[in-house]
């Protein structure tokens, strides 16, 4: 099967982008990491799929797989490319978009320069909503947020200091913590390991967040399904929620991610979360994706 595809960037958080307005292209999990791929497919985070809506009320259906094949949630880089895929694919010629997710509907705004705002919705801070089984974890206050200490062992910890993380879901699941040095911390290691942990029963991003100054972070997240990642929107989200609702962060921050720059604005609580960032066409192409692809080979271990 021959298909189209964009690759897209969004602050280095990378996608194929496939359009299915027109006819649904019916991939299954294996097609997804095959496209993922970054030695036998294109290679990208995630794969963006672009699609009509269901129903009244939207002007596009949004659907987003990661790299491991599995469907998530949300993504905010994702967000800011999509728009500009469907403009420049003359998909649309709106500057203000509705659109499908998983969990409901976002609105993105195409800016004069370039760039993209994206209405991301209200953060969520239900533990069943998350989903986020805590059992006896203790937890304490900082401001209006619970911070919940997470059973990992010394070796896992930064520094051998307990891990304590804010929890937000930003449409899919966020466990923040903060960090003196985030490029000293062990990212993939703790990352994996909260990941791993029964308490998050549909796992968890885990975002490592270094404080700056009140309006400005740096941050890197450890994503589920696809590792870390050069920039992760919903992310950056949920750590400048986190930092304004523990007292440390103003209403507008600055976040700086391994691959780019982003900006989110909150008011507080029941008000939407807006980013702001660029989004980039890389190339447009054609792949052969097999009917079956085969299990692609990993390199071991160490």
């Amino acid at each position: 099967m021959r298909i189209p595809f964009t690759k897209m960037q969004g602050a280095g958080n990378d996608f194929v982008v496939l359009d299915e307005t027109r006819a649904p292209l019916g991939l299954q999990p294996e097609h997804y990491r095959f496209l993922a791929d970054r030695r036998f497919g294109v290679g990208a985070d995630q794969i963006l799929s672009v699609r009509p809506p269901v129903g009244e009320g939207a002007d596009f259906a949004y659907v987003i797989h990661n790299a491991d094949g599995g469907e998530v949630e949300h993504c905010g880089n994702g967000a800011r490319c999509f728009v500009r895929f469907v403009r420049e694919q003359g998909l649309t010629d709106r500057d203000t978009i509705t659109v499908q997710v998983r969990r409901g509907t976002i609105v993105l705004h195409a800016l004069p320069d370039g760039e993209v705002t994206v209405d991301m919705g209200a953060p969520v801070f239900d533990l069943p909503a998350l989903p986020f089984e805590p059992g006896t974890l203790p937890s304490r206050q900082q401001g209006e947020a619970t911070l919940w200490r997470l059973p990992l062992a010394d070796a896992e910890a930064q520094a051998g200091a307990p891990v304590e993380v804010a929890l937000v879901s930003m449409g899919n699941p966020h466990a923040v913590l903060v960090v003196p040095d985030v490029m000293a911390a062990p990212v993939h290691r703790l990352g994996a390991a909260i990941q791993a942990l029964p308490a998050f029963p549909a796992s968890v991003n885990a975002g490592f967040m270094q404080i700056l100054d009140r309006g400005h972070i740096r941050l890197r997240v450890y994503e589920r399904g696809s590792g870390e990642t050069l920039a992760c929107g919903t992310g950056a989200c949920a750590a400048v929620v986190a930092g304004i609702r523990e007292g440390l962060l103003a209403s507008r921050v600055q976040v700086d991610a391994l691959g780019g720059t982003l900006y989110i604005a909150w008011q507080g609580a029941g008000t939407p979360v807006r980013m702001t960032g660029p989004a980039t066409t890389v190339f447009h192409g054609e792949i052969d994706l097999p009917k079956h692809p085969p299990q692609l080979p990993g390199i071991p271990a160490a």
